[in-house]
Formats: C-alpha cells, sequence, structure tokens
C-alpha cells in the first residue's frame, strides 16, 4: 500500500517563472529511479530533496541518495483462523532503507543497507520480521549502449510480480545474488538472469546466498506484452510428505494494457520439470478487468480478478501438479493473506476512490477455493498449513478488506487497512475454524 508516487513540488508551476519539473516515480526498488536531469542546477532548487537527489562529484561523476523510513503494525484476532501458536498477535515492523546510487561515466555502483527489527512478534520473530543491520542492495553495473550488466546483490521485480517479486510488505524485503543482463531491442527490453536468493538471519552483516535454492532465466518486457522462461532448483524442497530435488521450468506470457479507462492484465504460466523421483505438470492462469470513472464523484474505480492456480490431484502416484509460485509479492491477495497462490481458485472484486487529491479509499471482497480435493492449503512462501486430510470440500472461505492512504506530503503516506478472513467448510473440517481480523497501520517516509 506505501507506494508513494508523487512529484517533488506539486506547486511548482505557482513558485518558479518555468514549467515545474516532474519529479520520476519513486520506486520499491529505487534503482530504476533516474534522476541525472537534475544535473541542472536549477532544476534541484525546486525542492528541498534536490541536492541529496543529484550531487555532482566531478566530471561525468555524481551520487544520487535517499531513504525509506517505514513503521508498520499489524495487529491479528484469530491469527491462521485460530490455530498459529499466537492466534492474538499484535506488533510492529521498523525499518530503514538508506541508499547511494554512484555514477561515473558509464559505471555505476548501487549500495543500500537495511536496519529491520520487530517488536511484540509472538511466539518469536523470524529473520523476516528483523534481522538487524545488513547489506539489501549491493552491485556495479555497467552500461554498454544497448546493453546494461550488473553483478551483486539485487532486489528483483517481474511483471506484477507473481512469479518474482520483492517481498516488500513484510518487514525484510527479498534479494537476490548473482548476474543480471538487460538488452534493449527497439522498444522491447529482455532481462537475463542466473541469481540465487539471500536469505535473511538474525544478527549484523550474515545474511548469506541460499546453498539450496537457484534461479535464472529470460523475461522480455514489450508494450503490452511480456514473455519468459524462468528456470528453479531446489536441492531441499518438500510437497506434502516427500522430499528432493526439485527442477522447475516455467513458460509464461503476459497481456496488460489500458484503454479507454479499461485496463486489463492477463497472465498465464506452465510448468514442467522433476521433483524427487516423479515429473512436474501445473498451471496458473490470472485475469483482471477494471473500468475506472474519471469524471464520476470521487472517481471510481471498479476491478474484478479471477485467479486459478493448480494443484496435486493424486496423492500417492510420484506426479506433482501442485504450482509453485516461485519468490512472490509479499502481501499476494491483499493486505490480509493468509493462503498463497498453491492449489488456489480466488475471486476478486474491489472499488477504489479518491475522496481528496491527496486521500484514497478502496473496498475490497474476495472468496477462495481448493482447487484439488486431494491437495492441501499454503501460505505465501509455499508451507503447507492445511493438510486436506479427509476432507471433500472445496470452499476455503470469504475475506473482506477496506484500506485508506492519505499522502501527507510528497515525502510522506500515512494507511490504514482493516480486514476479515471467515473460514469455509475446508478450514472447518480441518482444524480451528475462527473468523481472522487483522489491522494494520502504515507510516512511510520515502525520498
Amino acid at each position: 500500500m506505501s507506494l508513494v508516487l508523487a512529484s517533488l513540488l506539486p506547486n511548482a508551476a505557482q513558485a518558479q517563472p518555468t514549467e515545474a519539473w516532474q519529479a520520476p516515480t519513486l520506486s520499491i526498488t529505487r534503482y530504476d529511479e533516474d534522476w541525472s536531469d537534475l544535473a541542472d542546477a536549477e532544476k534541484r532548487d525546486h525542492h528541498w530533496t534536490g541536492p541529496f537527489k543529484y550531487v555532482p562529484l566531478g566530471d561525468d561523476a555524481w551520487l544520487s541518495t535517499g531513504i525509506e523510513l517505514r513503521a508498520r503494525s499489524e495487529n491479528y484476532e484469530n491469527n491462521l483462523w485460530g490455530s498459529a501458536p499466537a492466534p492474538g498477535d499484535s506488533y510492529v515492523w521498523l525499518r530503514a532503507l538508506p541508499y547511494a546510487d554512484l555514477h561515473v561515466g558509464k559505471l555505476r555502483a548501487f549500495v543500500q543497507p537495511i536496519a529491520s527489527a520487530s517488536i511484540s512478534v509472538a511466539p518469536s520473530p523470524s529473520p523476516v520480521d528483523g534481522s538487524g543491520l545488513d547489506l539489501l542492495q549491493g552491485f556495479v553495473e555497467a552500461d554498454l549502449g544497448p546493453v546494461a550488466l550488473r553483478g551483486g546483490r539485487q532486489m528483483l521485480s517481474l511483471g506484477t510480480e507473481r512469479l518474482i517479486g520483492t517481498r516488500y510488505g513484510p518487514n525484510v524485503p527479498l534479494a537476490f545474488d548473482g548476474l543480471r543482463a538487460d538488452v534493449t531491442l527497439g522498444a522491447a527490453k529482455v532481462s537475463l538472469l542466473a541469481v540465487k536468493p539471500v536469505q535473511a538471519r538474525k544478527g549484523g552483516f550474515n545474511d548469506r546466498t541460499s546453498p539450496e535454492k537457484s534461479l535464472w532465466g529470460a523475461y522480455a518486457a514489450m508494450p503490452g506484452l511480456d514473455l519468459y522462461y524462468l528456470g528453479y532448483r531446489n536441492a531441499a524442497a518438500r510437497w506434502g510428505t516427500r522430499e528432493g530435488t526439485e527442477t522447475r521450468h516455467s513458460l509464461g506470457t503476459r497481456w496488460h494494457g489500458s484503454r479507454n479507462d479499461w485496463h486489463w492484465n492477463v497472465e498465464g504460466v506452465y510448468q514442467f520439470g522433476r521433483f524427487a523421483d516423479g515429473p512436474i505438470s501445473a498451471w496458473t492462469l490470472g485475469s483482471e478487468l477494471g473500468r475506472a470513472f474519471p469524471d464520476a464523484p470521487l472517481a471510481p474505480d471498479l476491478t474484478v480478478r479471477l485467479n486459478v492456480v493448480s494443484g496435486d490431484s493424486k496423492r500417492n502416484d510420484n506426479r506433482l501438479g501442485t504450482f509453485n509460485a516461485l519468490f512472490p509479492k509479499g502481501k499476494y491477495f491483499g493486505e490480509l493473506s493468509p493462503v498463497g497462490p498453491y492449489n488456489i481458485v480466488n475471486a476478486y472484486s474491489s472499488l477504489g476512490l479518491q475522496l481528496a487529491p491527496d486521500l484514497s479509499a478502496s473496498l475490497a471482497a474476495m472468496a477462495y477455493w481448493r482447487y484439488s480435493r486431494k491437495d492441501g492449503l499454503y501460505d505465501i512462501p509455499g508451507n503447507l498449513i492445511r493438510n486436506a486430510g479427509d476432507s471433500r470440500a472445496k470452499f476455503v472461505g470469504k475475506e473482506v478488506e477496506a484500506t485508506l492512504a492519505w499522502q501527507a506530503t510528497a515525502e510522506l503516506e500515512l494507511s490504514a487497512s482493516l480486514s476479515a478472513f471467515a473460514p469455509g467448510p475446508f478450514i472447518e473440517q480441518t482444524g480451528s475454524g475462527k473468523t481472522i481480523h487483522m489491522l494494520g497501520l502504515e507510516s512511510n517516509f520515502r525520498f
């Protein structure tokens, strides 16, 4: 929810005799922001952050700096429908993400440490709740014209983050160690990847490259269409009661765009490979269609989605049909996301409202079913949270969520969310079945 989309000085046109300068959109990954236009000293004077975003260091050398300071409180009642070790958990996440982006000619060095901590996470905080002081991103890049070569530690965000995301919602985002090459071919950009995920660990400067997992592939982003292949290997995979090496290949396509107040996003992925001693055959299809009414009161925006994610259809054979979302975004279906994109059918509808120029709200309703009766229910990282057992029920539950976001300044956003997830027959038949309630409060300062 906390993605700041604002220029540095919205009213600069009244304050300056020339046309106001429009700042880049602030991103989550930060390295995508291009502040080179602030080489013009007059543009740097448009806002107090200008001198931090472009620091001239001499001939063809300059430095960009910034920071994100986030405090987030999450308050749960009946977490995981009352079956969690701390069903009534309330805690606070704190993190600071400063960065420095050095440009010297065609070379670049990007460094972003992270300081993260949590308060009152029960029964005990995980490394993703807080890992102390560590290096979140640190890489060097060479600009070779149509090709940019990058090596080191970096966050990745591909498409809508169905398979490769930043895990931005939780306290410690996800980074990868390895190599990336971005090749520009006309209006298309092809990203070639060979990386390993970074495992967050408690303590200072001890996050490590995963020894079990690796990711490689190519992602082509074109106007309105993405095509990609992703390869994945996990030497210590576990699905159900089986363990072994998982080698999985994902072929995907995404069609997206907007026209005449309509917007859409359709993405399909097929997966194949081997797990333990058997083959893999899995798939997902996600669709989104929306309609904006910019001239109506409160500028409503209606959106509907339908996601279908395959599960395993037989328990006793060696074939695996459960889709693997690999490294998806952290808040997958909403601010409250107790279930992940595995063996699930999800229907979603939302209404976005612009209450004021700096105040937005949304109302959403969701419903969830198991895709296969033979497979269980998983969380976002892919851990099994409810075994299928003897239940034949498919309906998992329904959820409602309301959010409110206030862009207090160009740098500060305050937001709140209120969610409830009422369990269906499958949850009630396989364990505790209480309604989850969650209140989320967040303050995010970023420049």
